[in-house]
């Protein structure tokens, strides 16, 4: 596994479950398109899986 995920809001939150939202915010997601780079851990991987149809992962 890597040691960090570079993780990109693709498709907009608007119309989705409050508990999608606050997935979302909690990566540090507010814009389309705003990348993060967070550590890889369970917690994270768990995160990116439950939105995985609203952002993109990829191993850095």
């Amino acid at each position: 596994m890597a040691k960090k995920l570079e993780v990109t809001l693709t498709r907009s939150v608007i119309g989705r479950p409050q508990d999608q939202r606050s997935t979302v915010k909690a990566l540090g997601l507010n814009k389309i398109r705003q990348t993060v780079v967070v550590e890889d851990n369970p917690a994270i991987r768990g995160m990116t899986n439950k939105v995985s149809h609203l952002v993109s992962v990829k191993e850095v």
